[in-house]
Protein backbone atom coordinates (compact mmCIF):
# COMPACT_ATOMS: atom_id res chain seq x y z
CA UNK A 1 0.00 0.00 0.00
CA UNK A 2 1.31 3.57 -0.33
CA UNK A 3 2.08 5.23 2.87
CA UNK A 4 1.26 8.34 3.86
CA UNK A 5 3.39 10.85 4.90
CA UNK A 6 4.44 12.07 8.32
CA UNK A 7 3.85 15.76 9.06
CA UNK A 8 7.13 16.97 10.77
CA UNK A 9 5.78 20.36 12.52
CA UNK A 10 7.25 22.13 14.36
CA UNK A 11 5.16 20.66 17.29
CA UNK A 12 6.19 17.08 16.86
CA UNK A 13 9.95 18.01 16.36
CA UNK A 14 9.30 19.47 19.63
CA UNK A 15 7.97 16.12 20.88
CA UNK A 16 10.81 14.41 19.53
CA UNK A 17 13.60 16.69 21.27
CA UNK A 18 11.52 15.70 24.51
CA UNK A 19 11.15 12.29 24.29
CA UNK A 20 15.30 11.92 23.84
CA UNK A 21 16.06 14.07 26.31
CA UNK A 22 13.78 12.10 28.40
CA UNK A 23 15.77 9.20 28.55
CA UNK A 24 19.13 10.62 27.72
CA UNK A 25 18.48 12.89 30.50
CA UNK A 26 21.90 14.99 31.86
CA UNK A 27 24.21 12.69 29.31
CA UNK A 28 24.72 9.09 28.94
CA UNK A 29 26.83 7.34 31.44
CA UNK A 30 27.55 4.47 29.35
CA UNK A 31 28.62 6.51 26.41
CA UNK A 32 32.54 6.67 27.73
CA UNK A 33 32.48 2.74 26.64
CA UNK A 34 31.69 3.60 23.05
CA UNK A 35 33.83 7.13 22.88
CA UNK A 36 35.63 7.05 19.01
CA UNK A 37 34.16 3.96 17.75
CA UNK A 38 31.44 4.06 14.65
CA UNK A 39 29.05 1.10 14.19
CA UNK A 40 26.52 -0.35 11.36
CA UNK A 41 23.01 -2.00 13.11
CA UNK A 42 20.01 -2.80 12.20
CA UNK A 43 16.35 -3.48 13.35
CA UNK A 44 15.13 -6.93 13.20
CA UNK A 45 11.43 -7.89 13.25
CA UNK A 46 10.42 -10.66 15.33
CA UNK A 47 7.44 -11.67 14.78
CA UNK A 48 4.79 -11.13 11.24
CA UNK A 49 3.27 -7.58 10.75
CA UNK A 50 2.90 -4.38 9.02
CA UNK A 51 5.95 -1.83 10.08
CA UNK A 52 5.37 1.68 10.96
CA UNK A 53 7.93 4.04 12.61
CA UNK A 54 10.60 4.17 10.07
CA UNK A 55 10.59 7.93 8.99
CA UNK A 56 10.41 8.65 12.78
CA UNK A 57 13.05 6.93 13.62
CA UNK A 58 14.86 8.47 10.87
CA UNK A 59 14.10 11.87 12.29
CA UNK A 60 14.98 10.78 15.80
CA UNK A 61 18.20 10.01 15.49
CA UNK A 62 18.80 12.88 12.82
CA UNK A 63 17.71 15.52 15.73
CA UNK A 64 20.31 13.11 18.13
CA UNK A 65 23.49 12.94 15.45
CA UNK A 66 22.68 15.11 12.17
CA UNK A 67 25.73 12.44 10.64
CA UNK A 68 23.74 9.02 11.27
CA UNK A 69 22.80 7.31 8.28
CA UNK A 70 19.32 5.65 8.29
CA UNK A 71 18.50 3.35 5.13
CA UNK A 72 15.16 2.08 5.59
CA UNK A 73 14.53 -1.05 3.24
CA UNK A 74 10.75 -1.17 4.22
CA UNK A 75 8.45 1.25 4.05
CA UNK A 76 5.80 2.46 6.59
CA UNK A 77 2.36 0.45 5.83
CA UNK A 78 4.96 -2.66 4.61
CA UNK A 79 4.13 -6.13 5.61
CA UNK A 80 6.58 -7.38 7.64
CA UNK A 81 7.92 -10.71 8.80
CA UNK A 82 10.19 -12.73 11.49
CA UNK A 83 14.05 -11.94 10.95
CA UNK A 84 13.16 -9.63 8.28
CA UNK A 85 15.26 -6.46 8.21
CA UNK A 86 12.98 -3.31 8.60
CA UNK A 87 15.51 -0.22 9.03
CA UNK A 88 19.27 0.53 8.94
CA UNK A 89 21.70 2.36 11.21
CA UNK A 90 25.57 4.04 10.76
CA UNK A 91 27.17 6.43 12.65
CA UNK A 92 28.50 7.35 16.18
CA UNK A 93 28.05 3.87 18.24
CA UNK A 94 26.99 6.09 20.94
CA UNK A 95 24.76 8.22 19.13
CA UNK A 96 22.71 4.58 17.97
CA UNK A 97 22.75 3.79 21.50
CA UNK A 98 21.76 6.77 22.73
CA UNK A 99 18.64 6.61 20.34
CA UNK A 100 17.90 3.17 20.43
CA UNK A 101 15.29 2.82 22.93
CA UNK A 102 12.97 5.91 22.18
CA UNK A 103 13.11 5.37 18.43
CA UNK A 104 12.49 1.46 19.19
CA UNK A 105 9.85 2.16 21.66
CA UNK A 106 7.78 4.34 19.36
CA UNK A 107 7.89 2.17 16.55
CA UNK A 108 6.90 -0.47 18.29
CA UNK A 109 4.13 1.30 19.52
CA UNK A 110 3.12 2.18 16.22
CA UNK A 111 3.75 -1.12 14.18
CA UNK A 112 1.33 -2.41 16.43
CA UNK A 113 -1.51 -0.39 15.73
CA UNK A 114 -0.76 -0.29 12.18
CA UNK A 115 -0.33 -4.28 12.78
CA UNK A 116 -4.02 -4.26 14.15
CA UNK A 117 -5.77 -1.76 11.94
CA UNK A 118 -5.04 -3.60 8.75
CA UNK A 119 -6.19 -7.38 10.55
CA UNK A 120 -9.67 -5.25 10.84
CA UNK A 121 -9.44 -3.25 7.16
CA UNK A 122 -8.73 -7.22 5.64
CA UNK A 123 -11.96 -7.97 7.35
CA UNK A 124 -14.22 -5.21 5.54
CA UNK A 125 -12.40 -6.12 2.00
CA UNK A 126 -14.61 -5.75 -0.68
CA UNK A 127 -17.28 -4.59 1.29
CA UNK A 128 -16.51 -0.63 0.44
CA UNK A 129 -17.16 0.24 4.30
CA UNK A 130 -13.95 2.07 5.64
CA UNK A 131 -12.40 1.62 8.95
CA UNK A 132 -12.08 4.93 10.66
CA UNK A 133 -10.31 5.69 14.12
CA UNK A 134 -11.64 7.41 16.94
CA UNK A 135 -9.93 10.54 19.83
CA UNK A 136 -9.30 7.47 21.97
CA UNK A 137 -5.51 8.04 22.05
CA UNK A 138 -2.66 8.66 24.12
CA UNK A 139 -1.76 12.39 24.76
CA UNK A 140 0.73 13.20 23.18
CA UNK A 141 0.90 10.58 20.63
CA UNK A 142 -2.32 11.20 19.00
CA UNK A 143 -1.02 12.32 15.66
CA UNK A 144 1.74 9.41 15.64
CA UNK A 145 -1.32 6.78 16.30
CA UNK A 146 -3.55 8.42 13.72
CA UNK A 147 -0.58 7.84 11.03
CA UNK A 148 -0.29 4.66 11.83
CA UNK A 149 -4.04 4.07 11.58
CA UNK A 150 -3.23 4.99 8.20
CA UNK A 151 -0.17 3.19 7.80
CA UNK A 152 -2.72 -0.35 8.53
CA UNK A 153 -5.15 1.08 5.94
CA UNK A 154 -7.92 2.66 8.09
CA UNK A 155 -8.91 5.69 7.83
CA UNK A 156 -8.76 8.81 10.18
CA UNK A 157 -11.90 10.76 11.95
CA UNK A 158 -11.66 13.92 13.49
CA UNK A 159 -7.40 14.96 14.95
CA UNK A 160 -9.21 16.90 17.41
CA UNK A 161 -12.58 19.25 18.84
CA UNK A 162 -11.60 21.47 16.38
CA UNK A 163 -11.87 19.57 13.45
CA UNK A 164 -15.44 18.95 12.78
CA UNK A 165 -18.53 19.15 15.47
CA UNK A 166 -19.87 15.77 16.94
CA UNK A 167 -22.94 16.18 19.14
CA UNK A 168 -23.10 13.73 21.62
CA UNK A 169 -25.50 12.65 24.74
CA UNK A 170 -24.19 15.43 27.18
CA UNK A 171 -24.25 17.70 23.94
CA UNK A 172 -28.16 16.95 22.75
CA UNK A 173 -29.38 16.81 26.97
CA UNK A 174 -28.11 20.28 27.64
CA UNK A 175 -28.71 22.39 24.42
CA UNK A 176 -32.54 21.41 24.31
CA UNK A 177 -32.13 18.33 21.57
CA UNK A 178 -30.83 17.81 18.39
CA UNK A 179 -32.39 20.33 16.15
CA UNK A 180 -31.18 23.14 18.36
CA UNK A 181 -27.81 21.69 19.16
CA UNK A 182 -27.15 21.53 15.42
CA UNK A 183 -28.31 24.93 14.89
CA UNK A 184 -26.76 26.59 17.51
CA UNK A 185 -23.60 24.89 15.98
CA UNK A 186 -24.07 26.26 12.54
CA UNK A 187 -24.56 29.56 13.64
CA UNK A 188 -21.16 29.75 14.50
CA UNK A 189 -18.72 27.03 13.04
CA UNK A 190 -17.04 28.16 9.38
CA UNK A 191 -18.46 27.23 6.46
CA UNK A 192 -16.46 23.75 5.49
CA UNK A 193 -16.97 22.73 9.12
CA UNK A 194 -18.97 19.14 9.45
CA UNK A 195 -21.54 18.77 11.98
CA UNK A 196 -21.81 14.93 13.62
CA UNK A 197 -24.62 14.03 15.77
CA UNK A 198 -24.04 10.86 17.97
CA UNK A 199 -27.11 8.96 17.74
CA UNK A 200 -28.39 6.41 19.97
CA UNK A 201 -31.89 5.77 19.66
CA UNK A 202 -33.55 5.82 15.86
CA UNK A 203 -35.99 8.93 16.85
CA UNK A 204 -32.29 10.79 17.44
CA UNK A 205 -30.97 9.32 14.06
CA UNK A 206 -33.69 10.42 12.19
CA UNK A 207 -33.70 14.47 13.64
CA UNK A 208 -30.37 14.95 13.15
CA UNK A 209 -30.75 13.98 9.70
CA UNK A 210 -34.04 16.53 9.34
CA UNK A 211 -31.55 18.95 11.42
CA UNK A 212 -29.11 18.65 8.31
CA UNK A 213 -26.25 17.24 10.02
CA UNK A 214 -23.61 15.83 7.68
CA UNK A 215 -23.07 12.77 9.44
CA UNK A 216 -25.05 10.38 11.97
CA UNK A 217 -22.73 7.68 14.37
CA UNK A 218 -24.85 5.02 15.52
CA UNK A 219 -23.63 3.96 18.24
CA UNK A 220 -24.82 0.45 20.05
CA UNK A 221 -27.02 -0.84 17.18
CA UNK A 222 -27.22 -4.44 16.26
CA UNK A 223 -26.87 -5.33 12.67
CA UNK A 224 -30.35 -6.19 12.34
CA UNK A 225 -31.48 -2.40 13.48
CA UNK A 226 -29.33 -0.86 11.34
CA UNK A 227 -30.67 -3.07 8.48
CA UNK A 228 -33.89 -1.55 8.66
CA UNK A 229 -32.80 2.27 9.93
CA UNK A 230 -29.80 3.29 7.24
CA UNK A 231 -32.58 3.06 4.27
CA UNK A 232 -35.41 4.86 6.10
CA UNK A 233 -32.33 7.46 6.65
CA UNK A 234 -30.98 7.44 3.42
CA UNK A 235 -34.76 8.31 2.39
CA UNK A 236 -34.82 10.60 4.77
CA UNK A 237 -31.66 12.62 3.88
CA UNK A 238 -33.33 12.86 -0.35
CA UNK A 239 -36.14 14.19 1.27
CA UNK A 240 -34.59 16.88 2.87
CA UNK A 241 -32.04 17.54 0.04
CA UNK A 242 -34.80 18.09 -2.48
CA UNK A 243 -36.19 20.19 0.04
CA UNK A 244 -33.19 22.69 0.03
CA UNK A 245 -30.95 20.47 2.77
CA UNK A 246 -27.39 20.04 2.73
CA UNK A 247 -27.25 16.69 0.84
CA UNK A 248 -25.15 14.12 0.98
CA UNK A 249 -24.82 12.01 4.04
CA UNK A 250 -22.01 9.97 6.23
CA UNK A 251 -23.83 7.09 8.31
CA UNK A 252 -21.49 5.60 10.75
CA UNK A 253 -21.67 2.78 13.16
CA UNK A 254 -20.09 2.55 16.68
CA UNK A 255 -19.65 -0.11 19.56
CA UNK A 256 -18.99 -2.38 16.72
CA UNK A 257 -17.27 -5.58 18.49
CA UNK A 258 -14.54 -6.59 15.95
CA UNK A 259 -16.10 -10.35 15.38
CA UNK A 260 -18.87 -8.57 13.53
CA UNK A 261 -17.64 -6.18 11.35
CA UNK A 262 -18.90 -7.41 7.92
CA UNK A 263 -22.53 -8.15 9.34
CA UNK A 264 -22.30 -4.18 10.50
CA UNK A 265 -20.90 -3.50 6.90
CA UNK A 266 -23.82 -5.49 5.42
CA UNK A 267 -26.17 -2.66 7.21
CA UNK A 268 -25.10 -0.03 4.34
CA UNK A 269 -23.22 2.19 6.46
CA UNK A 270 -20.02 4.25 5.21
CA UNK A 271 -17.90 3.76 7.92
CA UNK A 272 -17.15 2.08 11.17
CA UNK A 273 -15.52 3.13 13.87
CA UNK A 274 -13.62 1.98 16.36
CA UNK A 275 -10.88 2.49 19.05
CA UNK A 276 -9.76 -0.68 19.29
CA UNK A 277 -6.05 -0.43 17.26
CA UNK A 278 -4.96 2.54 19.17
CA UNK A 279 -6.46 0.94 22.82
CA UNK A 280 -6.11 -3.12 22.52
CA UNK A 281 -2.76 -3.45 20.04
CA UNK A 282 0.20 -5.19 21.60
CA UNK A 283 3.55 -3.61 20.51
CA UNK A 284 5.10 -5.27 17.99
CA UNK A 285 8.21 -7.00 18.43
CA UNK A 286 11.13 -5.53 16.83
CA UNK A 287 15.01 -5.17 18.01
CA UNK A 288 17.60 -3.59 17.28
CA UNK A 289 20.99 -5.62 16.69
CA UNK A 290 24.39 -4.09 16.18
CA UNK A 291 27.73 -5.69 13.64
CA UNK A 292 30.86 -6.66 15.03
CA UNK A 293 33.44 -5.41 15.13
CA UNK A 294 32.90 -2.04 15.64
CA UNK A 295 36.15 -0.11 14.86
Amino acid sequence: MHAPSLPFTPALEQQLRHWLAEDIGRGDLSAPALAGRRGTAQWIARQPGVFCGGALAARLFALLDPAVTVRLPVADGEPVQPDQVVLQLEGEAAALVAGERTALNLAMRLSGIATATAALVAELEGTGVGLADTRKTTPGLRVLEKYAVRCGGGINHRLGLDDAAMLKENHLAWAGGVAAAVAAVRAQAPWPARVIVEAETDAEAGAAVRAGADGVLLDGFSPERLSALVPRLRQLCHGAAAAGGRGALVLEASGVAPEHLRAYAATGVDLISTSAPVTRSPWLDLSMRFALPMA
